[in-house]
């Protein structure tokens, strides 16, 4: 008797805090555009949105009337998709203010707004970055103090955290302290981000054998994804699958659906559930993708966006 396929949680991340529409008109930046892409890309088998907002003029924000808008249009819609909301936030707009010396820090107190519009994830960076963007440095500053704000905050809303790691560093350090310290149960939701070197300082470009090396050091009980940045977002994601891991595709890490030729994101959604299913396995509902990930977290609040908050409202 042969055993079941295992299930594989797509998570498409629509926007980003980076790319803007003249690199490729098929960004969706505003409320309406980002759910109405979303839907689309649930029906495609997507399991997970990695949801970033933007302002009206598309500069990055983390202010949460607007994602609430975002999820507000999502559930509205029927679309039962986990709903991952960014602190992370971007490299423009709200997101950035201005140090000594021409250069730029992300701020913190927009950073950690994204927690406070209701939905089940949302990106945990608990890392110290330097960024180059547009010919300029911006640092986002997250000392340990600053990852365990957002680990406790997090928890305590209920929210489960989609770690964020771009080295090995930054998995043994920052990440692995938090969980030992409690602030995440297992099973451990981590997103690999790779090859994006050129512009983050410490950030690991990707091969499958730099991806084997960070999936070694991963912590007990962990689950991942890996952001393929730019064209090797195909490349990434099928040695993910090929390593136990699990896929996410997006304009926000990658524009192109191949040399020369703009994305959508659901094009690349496309692809990647057709390429589960040649390797004999299956995409993971949103439900299943739950599951998988430990949602609704237990001994917390329910988060308003979460299916069995909205259930109890109706």
């Amino acid at each position: 008797m042969s055993s079941s396929k295992r299930k594989v949680i797509v998570t498409i991340a629509p926007t980003g805090g980076m790319a803007h529409k003249s690199q490729n008109p098929h960004l969706p930046t505003q409320p309406d555009e980002i759910a109405e892409d979303v839907l689309r890309c649930w029906n495609a088998g997507a399991s997970v949105a990695a949801i970033h907002a933007r302002r009206p003029d598309d500069g990055a924000t983390c202010n949460p009337a607007i994602y609430r808008d975002i999820n507000t249009r999502i559930r509205e819609a029927g679309c039962d998709i986990v709903l991952n909301n960014s602190t992370g936030g971007g490299v423009h707009g709200d997101m950035v203010r201005a140090l000594p010396h021409g250069r730029w820090e992300i701020a913190w107190e927009e950073r950690i707004k994204g927690m406070e519009a209701g939905a089940e994830m949302c990106t945990l960076d608990a890392t110290t970055l330097n960024v180059s963007f547009g010919g300029c440095g911006r640092l986002m500053d997250t000392p340990l103090s600053r990852g365990r704000e957002l680990a406790a905050g997090m928890k305590a809303r209920g929210i489960k955290p989609e770690w964020e790691v771009f080295a090995h560093t930054h998995i043994l350090q920052d990440v692995t302290t938090l969980i030992e310290e409690g602030h995440d149960e297992a099973p451990h939701f981590i997103n690999l981000v790779m090859n994006v070197h050129r512009n983050f300082q410490n950030a690991m470009p990707f091969s499958p054998r730099y991806l084997q090396q960070m999936v070694d050091v991963l912590p007990a009980n962990s689950i991942f994804c890996v952001s393929g940045i730019g064209m090797s977002q195909l490349e990434a994601n099928v040695a993910a699958l090929l390593l136990g891991g699990h896929a996410r595709v997006g304009l926000e890490d990658n524009l192109y659906y191949r040399h020369g030729e703009l994305a959508t994101n659901v094009q690349l959604v496309e692809r990647i559930v057709r390429l589960i299913r040649e390797l004999d396995m299956e995409v993971a509902t949103p439900q299943e993708a739950r599951q998988i990930m430990g949602l609704p977290r237990t001994g917390t609040p329910l988060p308003a966006f979460a299916p069995g908050a909205l259930a109890a409202t109706t």
